[in-house]
């Protein structure tokens, strides 16, 4: 059973791939944009994620998710390129150009709804957290049929890509963008509680399994903290824009799940959670003091002297200000992170430091001893802790 699996997973992996370098070909030969062009390449983590995952794991059902959201989006991509071409880019060239359209309005629909509620209500053992939930299943599904096949016969243009739904039905038209508008109550509502599964299942479980929902949710929670704070990246370069909105869309979570479904380097999560927090208010202190400080010059040189021209001191002084408090500041930020953050690991490294220091002053062996259980006690805290000296050997006496 789990050989069969195995093929089975690799089969739909490969299928996914096929259709995401197809997808690819067709962009470039429309002359598509970047997005479009980067877009089905993002795809592939989903897609190797989930082969690996289902053919390593065929009893969990969230590898299986990963290359159902992975087939049905790249199939999406391939519809959508294959009917431009046949209609736009080379009319007439393509057999069946407008029939492929019809994908391309409701197949996004079990993409986006595997990857985004599914995946989490089932992650990481691919068992729900307990039968209460399953209601949310039954949701999740009735609206995803739903949602897809009024997509399926809604009228008129899809998703603003110049295609026209071929088999929409003109008498839904008037209703077509109500329904819409409000699928999206039940929409956010079903991201909601499959956020919320998550939640619950980090406080029932266990160090392991806390870990591994540790890497899902900063993958998930970087998705907003993007949309968030991209826009200077859009004002810069569009190009880079593109680019990493394909990449931290589609291809973060898959990514993120397959490291804590497979447990390689599990634990690493913690340091990169610690090193996000603390290089991210680094970065930000960083760029206000830099923009602070060349307002400020340029403030103080116009003041001095009337003249309206900014020179290239403010920048520089700004610059040398930066570079002498990179490394106090990160100090700062890492002892307040860990105080309010990591409070237990901070205590036990301030205990060890206080060891340490002790280390260098205390003689009595009796008393360091009970000292030193103290510590573990406090840094490790076992349930029980202990402490054994080995007895000293007597020198042997020469004759």
């Amino acid at each position: 059973m789990s050989t069969r699996a195995a093929r089975l997973a690799w089969s739909l992996c490969a299928l996914a791939l096929a259709l995401i370098v197809c997808a690819v070909v067709l962009a470039v030969l429309n002359g598509a944009d970047v997005a479009a062009v980067t877009f089905p390449p993002a795809l592939t983590a989903g897609a190797l994620v989930g082969g690996l995952v289902a053919s390593r794991r065929p009893a969990n059902p969230v590898g299986w998710f990963f290359l159902g959201s992975a087939v049905c989006l790249a199939f999406a991509e391939v519809a959508k390129g294959y009917a431009t071409y046949g209609l736009f880019t080379a009319p007439g060239s393509l057999a069946g150009a407008r029939a492929m359209a019809w994908p391309v309005s409701w197949l996004w629909v079990p993409g986006v709804m595997l990857l985004l509620v599914f995946v989490p209500l089932y992650f990481p053992d691919g068992r729900l957290v307990s039968r209460r939930w399953r209601w949310v299943v039954r949701f999740a599904l009735a609206f995803s049929v739903s949602d897809a096949a009024i997509s399926a016969l809604s009228p008129g243009e899809i998703q603003n890509e110049g295609l026209v739904n071929p088999l929409g039905i003109e008498a839904l038209r008037p209703f077509s963008d109500l329904l819409g508008v409000l699928a999206l109550a039940p929409y956010f509502a079903l991201l909601f509680a499959s956020a919320a599964s998550l939640a619950v299942r980090f406080r029932r479980s266990g160090s392991v399994e806390r870990q591994q929902i540790k890497w899902l949710a900063l993958a998930a929670l970087a998705i907003p903290v993007w949309f968030l704070t991209n826009a200077p990246i859009v004002a810069a370069s569009r190009t880079l824009f593109l680019v990493l909105d394909a990449v931290v869309v589609s291809a973060l979570i898959p990514l993120a799940a397959g490291v804590a479904i497979l447990r390689y380097r599990l634990y690493d999560i913690d340091v990169i959670v610690n090193r996000t927090l603390v290089y991210g208010s680094l970065t930000a202190s960083l760029v206000l003091v830099y923009l602070g400080g060349v307002a400020a010059t340029q403030a103080i040189f116009r003041a001095l002297t009337g003249q309206e021209q900014q020179p290239q001191l403010a920048v520089v002084v700004s610059t040398l200000a930066i570079a002498a408090l990179f490394t106090p500041v990160r100090r700062r930020i890492q002892s307040f992170i860990d105080r309010c953050f990591y409070r237990r690991k901070y205590d036990a490294r301030k205990t060890l430091e206080a060891f340490s220091a002790t280390l260098r002053s205390e003689t009595d062996l009796d008393r360091l001893g009970e000292h030193l259980v103290g510590v573990v006690g406090e840094t490790v805290r076992p349930s029980h802790a202990s402490l054994w000296l080995r007895p000293s050997e007597k020198p042997s006496t020469r004759r």
